[in-house]
């Protein structure tokens, strides 16, 4: 019976668009130590959630005791690049797992499906979906379920489809068979490691969340820390880096036939001048389903500032001293400082003395006394 069901719910899994499935016994995590140590050495950041539900995740049989199986899934989302939408102004980068719809919303709705399949099934069989928004170490989970191994980068490795995959899980109190590890194949290779431009990972497989920029443009919600906004480049949400100079992303060539991942209009390479001007419900129609909600209006536009200070591109100082002067919110403004006195221009020293006139907020006025401060001996001189 169990292998019957299992090959039966491994299926219906594909059926319902699954690229990848696999099954483990509900068990603590085989990197347990290494995870308590990363919270321990204050790793996570200000991601208190993690520590939160630390127990949780390290003990996922205390956690649902009625669990004894874990179906782990993937479901790819690598696409051809969206285009750069033509010419225009200076461009930013999102992510590739952002450019099209929520998968939270895509995957949760498959594996509820799929819980619904195993319950027709197995009569009274108990389950329970989670696509990143549990307290479960997911990546761990699916290593034991055979759909890869975690590499340097702390992502999780498929020898074919590389690591442009979602994951999620599908708790079960049915006794399955389970699938068997992959062993690691980053050999030598530490590519990921070389790449970070902002020199996140403590070493491989460690990743210092502090400084990633993925962390630093999604999960950090106050100001981003001075000395990593010049390392972060045009990233607005999100970063590829790491998977891109991947071997096995390289020579992965297998796209998404999921049409929600296929990349929304302007989502690949935005125009960034255009989003300074974005008011709350611009930003919520315009972001209506997608992945960049989460940064909320203004983490988003901070991170805009970020990068176009370090384009520095003059055509942005408009934009950038309208946001200076009046964005509603104190992150903005204070960001929109600093991108000005990276541009340095007459007009953008303007924005600034006129801003720290009348500006309120003691971050901000910190932000532009700094910004003029760092310009004064270059117009001096």
């Amino acid at each position: 019976m169990g292998a019957t069901l299992t090959r039966r719910i491994k299926d219906e899994a594909t059926r319902l668009g699954f690229d990848l499935v696999g099954v483990s016994r509900v068990a603590g995590p085989r990197h347990g130590d290494s995870f308590a140590e990363w919270l321990r050495r204050r790793l996570h950041g200000e991601m208190a959630y993690m520590e939160r539900t630390a127990g949780q995740r390290a003990h996922p049989g205390e956690f649902l005791p009625w669990a004894r199986s874990i179906v782990s899934v993937g479901m790819g989302y690598a696409t051809p690049h969206g285009g750069e939408g033509g010419p225009g102004g200076p461009r930013g980068w999102i992510s590739r797992y952002a450019w099209g719809d929520d998968y939270h919303e895509v995957m949760l709705a498959r594996l509820e499906s799929l819980l619904a399949a195993v319950q027709a099934a197995a009569p009274g069989a108990q389950g329970r979906a989670f696509v990143d928004a549990g307290p479960v170490l997911e990546r761990d989970a699916a290593a034991r379920a055979g759909l890869g191994w975690v590499g340097k980068n702390t992502l999780l490795l498929h020898p074919v489809r590389g690591s442009w995959f979602f994951l999620g899980e599908l708790f079960l109190d049915l006794e399955l068979d389970h699938d068997r590890p992959m062993r690691d194949r980053c050999g030598r290779c530490d590519l990921c490691l070389k790449a970070c431009p902002t020199n996140a990972f403590v070493g491989p497989y460690v990743l210092d969340a502090r400084r990633c920029i993925s962390y630093l443009t999604i999960e950090l919600k106050g100001p981003i820390p001075r000395e990593l906004r010049p390392l972060m480049g045009a990233h607005v949400f999100g970063c590829d880096i790491c998977q891109d100079v991947c071997p096995y992303n390289l020579k992965n060539t297998m796209m998404t036939t999921e049409m929600s991942f296929l990349p929304r209009p302007g989502l690949h390479a935005p125009e960034l001048i255009p989003l300074l001007d974005l008011t709350e419900p611009d930003f919520r129609k315009r972001f209506a389903g997608s992945p960049l909600r989460r940064a909320k209006r203004r983490g988003l536009l901070r991170n805009v500032c970020v990068a176009l200070g370090n384009l520095r591109d003059a055509r942005a100082v408009p934009a950038l001293a309208r946001a200076l002067a009046g964005d509603p919110e104190p992150l903005v403004r204070a960001h929109a400082a600093w991108a000005l006195g990276r541009i340095g221009t007459v007009d953008a020293v303007r924005a600034l003395e006129e801003a720290l006139a009348r500006e309120p907020d003691e971050a901000v006025r910190a932000e532009i006394g700094d910004a003029l401060g760092a310009l004064a001996p270059a117009t001096a001189s």
